[in-house]
C-alpha cells in the first residue's frame, strides 16, 4: 500500500545526499517533493499542513546544521514526525480488572468486521486467553454464519442464540453474552456488530444502544485502509456520535493509497491498535508505528522479522540444529534442509518476509513477483528421494535424477540445480556456524574467509613533508591540532569536545543490542 509514497520519499531524499551542508533552498525544495508525496497518497490535507511545518521547522534548525551528516538527519526528522502522525507509541489493549473484558467492533459494511473479529480472537487466543465471538449482526444476510464459520477456522468460540437474517434483538443478545461468558469462564468477549453502507441515525443508534448495555472496555473502530479520505470522515462522524477508544485498519495489503492510516490517528485523537495485513486468518498483528514508519521509508521492519521467527521456531531445535552445522558441512542433509524451509514457510508470505528486511525496496518488483510455489517444488523433489540419498545427496546419478523429476512432475535439470544449490548453500551455512565468514567477503569483520592472494607490496605513500623552519613547522602542528579538535568524534557523530566514555548508543540501537 505504501509503495509509491515510499518511492517519492526516497526521491525526495536522494538529491540532498552527499551534500555537506544544506540550504534552506534544498530545505524548502525537499519539503516541497514530501507535500506533493503525500497529497499524492491521499493524506488529509490538514495533516500534510502539520506534517511539513514540523519538518521544515526542525530542518531549518540548530539540529541539522550541526550534524555530521545533514541529509540523514533530515530523514530522521521526517521519520520521527511520520512516527508522530501514526500515534507516536504502541497502545495496548485494556483489560477489564474482574473477566470478562469486553471488546465492541463497529464501522462500516464491507469494512472486514467479522473476519476481524476471529483475527482478533485467534491473536488473543495466542496470548493465552480464552476468548468468546458474539454475533450481534442480525441484519446482514448470513452474517452470522459468517461469524460462526470464521470462530471455528480461528479455534475459539462463538455466541449466537438468533439465526440473524432481520431475526432478533443485537443488544439483547450482547447482554446475554456477558453471562453466557461469565458461566463458561471466557474471559474476553468480542462483539461484532453490524455495519451499514454510510453513516446514518439508525446504525449510530444501534451502536449506542448496545455499547450502554455491555459498557465495553474497548470500542475499536474498523477501517477499511483502501477507502482513502472518507475514512477519516467516517471515523471523525462515528467518534463524535459513539465514541471510539482505538482504530483497527483492514486491508493493509490492498494497492490503494494508503493515506487513511496516516491521517486517521492525528484528525481523531485515537491510536491504530491492530492492522489487518492479508486474507488469513493470522495475518494481523498490533500496530507499531516506529515500525510502520520505518518500513515507509524503506528501512524494514527487522523487529517484527524477528518476533515472527521467534513464534515459529523451536529453540531447541534451532540450538541442535547450529551444533550440528559447527561439526561439518556433511552433518547437514536435505532432510534438516526441508525442515529449515517448511519452518520458513510456516512465517507466511516469502514475499513479505523479504519486504520486512532493510534495503529490499531497491528490488521491490522482483520480490513482488516471485513465485511462492517454488518452495513447493523443492519441498516435492526433496519428498521424492530416498532416505539414502537425503543422507547423501552424492549418490544421486543420472539415473536417479530422471526417477526423482518423474516422482515431483519437474525437469531432471530442476532435480539438478538443486542439489548443486544445497551443497553450496550447506558449504557457506558451516562456514557462518564455524565462525569463518561468508566465502568471499574478506573486507568485512567476521565475514572473512577469502584466500589472501599473493601480490607485490604496495609502496606507502609519503606523508607530508615537514618544514626545516622550528617556527613555520610550530605553526603548522598548532593548525594541524586546531583541525583536529574541531573534527573530533566525527566518526561516532560526538560533538567537539564531549568525551566518548560519556557517550551513550541511541535507543534505536539499544533494542537491537
Amino acid at each position: 500500500m505504501f509503495d509509491t509514497l515510499s518511492d517519492r520519499l526516497e526521491a525526495a531524499f536522494k538529491s540532498l545526499r552527499g551534500k555537506g551542508r544544506l540550504t534552506e533552498a534544498d530545505i524548502d525544495a525537499t519539503a516541497r517533493e514530501i507535500r506533493v508525496a503525500l497529497l499524492e497518497a491521499d493524506v488529509a490535507l490538514p495533516v500534510v499542513r502539520a506534517f511539513i511545518k514540523q519538518v521544515k521547522d526542525r530542518a531549518t534548525g540548530i539540529e541539522v546544521s550541526k550534524a555530521l551528516n545533514p541529509s540523514q538527519q533530515v530523514i530522521k526528522i521526517v521519520n520521527e514526525e511520520l512516527v508522530a502522525i501514526l500515534g507516536g507509541e504502541t497502545r495496548r489493549l485494556r483489560f477489564a480488572k474482574n473477566p470478562p473484558t469486553v471488546i465492541m467492533l463497529a464501522g462500516l459494511q464491507g469494512a472486514g468486521k467479522t473476519t476481524l473479529a476471529g483475527k482478533l480472537g485467534r491473536w488473543l487466543k495466542g496470548q493465552g486467553h480464552a476468548p468468546l465471538l458474539v454475533a450481534c449482526d442480525l441484519q446482514r444476510p448470513n452474517a452470522v454464519n459468517q461469524l460462526s464459520v470464521v470462530a471455528e477456522r480461528a479455534g475459539v468460540a462463538v455466541y449466537a442464540p438468533e439465526p440473524g437474517n432481520g431475526v432478533g434483538d443485537p443488544v439483547k443478545v450482547a447482554k446475554d453474552s456477558i453471562a453466557y461468558a461469565r458461566d463458561k469462564q471466557y474471559d474476553v468477549v468480542i462483539v461484532d456488530t453490524a455495519g451499514r453502507l454510510g453513516i446514518d441515525a439508525e446504525m449510530m443508534q444501534q451502536a449506542a444502544d448496545i455499547r450502554d448495555a455491555v459498557s465495553p472496555d474497548e470500542i475499536l473502530f474498523v477501517v477499511d485502509a483502501m477507502i482513502g479520505q472518507d475514512a477519516v470522515n467516517t471515523a471523525e462522524a462515528f467518534r463524535d456520535g459513539v465514541g471510539f477508544d482505538g482504530v483497527v485498519l483492514s486491508k493493509l495489503d490492498g494497492d490503494a493509497r494508503g493515506g487513511a492510516a496516516l491521517s486517521v490517528a492525528h484528525v481523531t485523537g485515537r491510536q491504530i491498535m491492530f492492522a489487518s495485513n492479508g486474507e488469513k486468518l493470522d495475518d494481523f498483528d498490533a500496530f507499531h508505528p516506529d515500525r510502520m514508519a520505518s518500513r515507509i521509508l524503506g528501512m524494514g521492519d527487522v523487529l517484527s522479522l524477528i518476533e515472527k521467527a521467534e513464534q515459529t521456531f523451536d529453540a531447541a531445535e534451532a540450538q541442535k540444529m547450529a551444533e550440528k552445522l559447527a561439526k561439518g558441512p556433511k552433518e547437514f542433509t536435505l532432510d534438516d534442509f526441508l525442515a529449515q524451509m517448511e519452518q520458513v514457510r510456516k512465517m507466511g508470505s516469502i514475499s513479505k518476509l523479504l519486504g520486512m528486511m532493510p534495503g529490499m525496496g531497491q528490488i521491490r518488483d522482483q520480490i513482488n513477483n516471485l513465485d511462492e510455489r517454488d518452495v513447493d517444488r523443492t519441498a516435492a523433489i526433496i519428498k521424492s528421494m530416498t532416505p539414502g540419498e537425503r543422507q547423501d545427496p552424492m549418490i544421486i546419478n543420472g539415473s536417479r535424477r530422471a526417477r526423482i523429476a518423474r516422482g515431483s512432475g519437474v525437469e531432471v535439470s530442476a532435480v539438478k540445480n538443486l542439489v548443486e544449490r544445497f551443497f553450496e548453500a550447506r558449504k557457506m551455512m558451516s562456514r557462518m556456524a564455524q565462525g569463518k565468514g561468508m566465502p568471499g567477503m574478506p573486507g568485512i569483520p567476521g565475514m572473512g574467509g577469502a584466500t589472501k592472494r599473493k601480490g607485490k607490496p604496495v609502496k606507502k605513500a609519503k606523508g607530508k613533508q615537514r618544514s626545516g623552519n622550528p617556527m613555520k613547522r610550530q605553526e603548522e602542528e598548532r593548525a594541524a591540532q586546531a583541525k583536529r579538535e574541531e573534527s573530533a568524534g566525527s566518526a561516532f557523530g560526538l560533538p567537539a569536545g564531549q568525551d566518548a566514555s560519556n557517550f551513550e548508543l541511541p535507543d534505536e540501537f539499544k533494542k537491537f543490542m
